[in-house]
C-alpha cells in the first residue's frame, strides 16, 4: 500500500476544483486584492473601483479571512477521509491474508447439488493450538496443543429470503458416514454407521462435509471452523459477552460456574459455558441450544459500533479470532460478514434457532449412547432448508 498515492489520489465523490480562468494574485502586493482570483466586474483595492478603504468596510476582510479558513476546514475533511479510508481497506487486505483457507469444497467428491440460499457449517473444534499448558489446564480443555482436532459443535446456519435458521447437529447423532480413505493411513473405508463427530475425526472437514450433505441432503457453501483459543480470544478482544440465564450452570468437566440471571462473560467463562453439557436436562441438545444462543450474542456484541470504529478493539478482535480460524477456500471477509450479520439478526428476531428434530436421546448403538433424529420430520425440515422456504419443522432453541 502507498500512503502517498492513496492521499494524492482522487476520492470519490469529490470533484477537483476547477482552475479560474485568471490566476490569483497575492495580496501581499502593494496595489494588489485581497488574495482571490479577478473576475470580469469583480471590485476591489488596485483595481479602479470602489473597494473596502472606499466606502464599503469589512467586507473584503471578512471574505479573505473566511476563505483561508474554508480551504483549511475542506483540506482537513479531505486528509480524514483518505485516512480512514486507506485504513479500512489496510485492514481489509491484512485480515483477509490471515484466513487460514486450507479446506477445498470443490475436491470434495459426491456432492449435493445447490439448493436456494446461502449455507454456512460453522464447526466448533476442540483444537487446542495457540493454548500454552496453563492455558489448557485454566480452560479445562485437557489433552496437548498437537492433538488430534474433534468436533465440540456443528452448527449448519441458512440464509435465504426468509432469514436465518441456525440448525444445531448434535455430535452424537447417529448417521451414516460415506465410503471414506483415512488420510492418516490411506486404508479405504465402506459406509458405515457411526456417530457425527467421527467423520470429523477420520477425515477432517472433507469427510464431515460430505457426512453432513449425505444425511441432510443440503449443500455446503461455506465451511468455517474455529478453535478453543480463538473463541476465547474473540470474547476477551471485544470486552466480554453478554447473556442471560435461566438457571446456575455449574459443571466440573468444562469449568462452568455461573449464577442465574443477566451477566458479561469473558473468554474463559464463556467457552465453559458453551461447552458443558452434564447438567443439561437434554445433554447434547441443551449444548446445542447454548451454543446457538451464545454465538448469536457474540454476533451481536462484535458487531456493535463501539466495537467495529475503535481501531484499539477492532484489530485484537480480528487478530484473535483470524489467528485459528480454518476456512474453505472461496470465503472470504465479505462472507464471514455476512455470518456475522446472519446470526445477530437471529438476535433481532429476523430468524429462528432450532435442534434437528430428534426420536430418542439415548440410542444404544456398537459406538455407546448416541442421538437418534426423526427420520420424517427431519428431512421436511432440511428439505425446506434447501428449497428456501419457510421453516415450519423442529424444535425451537
Amino acid at each position: 500500500m502507498d500512503p502517498a498515492g492513496l492521499m494524492n489520489a482522487p476520492l470519490p465523490g469529490v470533484r477537483a476544483p476547477v482552475p479560474a480562468p485568471v490566476p490569483p494574485v497575492r495580496s501581499d502586493v502593494p496595489g494588489r486584492n485581497d488574495g482571490r482570483a479577478v473576475r470580469p466586474g469583480r471590485v476591489g483595492p488596485g483595481t479602479g473601483r470602489p473597494g473596502p478603504e472606499d466606502g464599503r468596510p469589512g467586507r473584503g476582510r471578512r471574505a479573505a479571512r473566511r476563505s483561508p479558513r474554508r480551504r483549511r476546514i475542506r483540506r482537513t475533511a479531505i486528509v480524514l477521509v483518505t485516512v480512514l479510508l486507506s485504513g479500512s481497506l489496510g485492514s481489509y487486505v491484512w485480515a483477509d491474508t490471515q484466513l487460514n483457507r486450507e479446506v477445498d469444497l470443490s475436491k470434495i467428491a459426491d456432492r449435493m447439488p445447490e439448493g436456494k440460499g446461502t449455507n454456512y457449517l460453522i464447526v466448533g473444534s476442540d483444537s487446542r493450538v495457540g493454548l500454552s499448558e496453563r492455558a489448557r489446564k485454566d480452560l479445562h480443555t485437557g489433552g496437548s496443543a498437537d492433538a488430534g482436532r474433534r468436533t465440540d459443535s456443528m452448527i449448519l446456519l441458512h440464509t435465504g429470503a426468509h432469514g436465518t435458521t441456525m440448525v444445531s447437529l448434535p455430535r452424537d447423532s447417529w448417521v451414516t458416514i460415506p465410503p471414506y480413505i483415512r488420510p492418516d493411513t490411506g486404508k479405504h473405508y465402506p459406509a458405515a454407521k457411526n456417530k457425527l463427530n467421527a467423520a470429523f475425526s477420520f477425515g477432517g472437514p472433507d469427510l464431515l462435509v460430505r457426512t453432513i450433505e449425505r444425511n441432510t441432503g443440503v449443500h455446503v457453501d461455506h465451511y468455517t471452523e474455529i478453535g478453543f483459543a480463538g473463541f476465547v480470544g474473540i470474547v476477551d478482544a471485544i470486552g466480554g459477552v453478554p447473556i442471560c440465564l435461566d438457571h446456575d450452570v455449574r459443571d466440573k468437566k468444562s469449568g462452568a460456574n455461573l449464577k442465574k440471571g443477566c451477566q458479561t462473560l469473558d473468554g474463559r467463562a464463556a467457552l465453559a459455558f458453551v461447552r458443558q453439557r452434564h447438567q443439561e436436562a437434554q445433554g447434547d441438545l441443551g449444548r446445542s441450544q447454548n451454543q446457538q444462543k451464545f454465538l448469536a450474542a457474540l454476533a451481536r456484541k462484535a458487531a456493535d459500533p463501539d466495537i467495529l470504529l475503535d481501531p484499539a478493539k477492532v484489530y485484537p478482535t480480528m487478530s484473535a479470532g483470524l489467528g485459528t480460524l480454518i476456512v474453505d477456500e472461496d470465503t472470504g471477509l465479505t462472507n464471514l460478514t455476512s455470518l456475522f450479520k446472519a446470526m445477530k439478526g437471529v438476535t433481532a428476531g429476523d430468524g429462528k434457532r432450532l435442534n434437528v428434530p430428534v426420536s430418542n436421546l439415548n440410542l444404544r448403538t456398537p459406538k455407546g449412547s448416541a442421538v437418534q433424529w426423526n427420520e420424517a420430520k427431519a428431512k421436511e425440515l432440511f428439505t425446506e432448508l434447501n428449497d428456501d422456504r419457510p421453516v415450519t419443522v423442529g424444535e425451537k432453541g
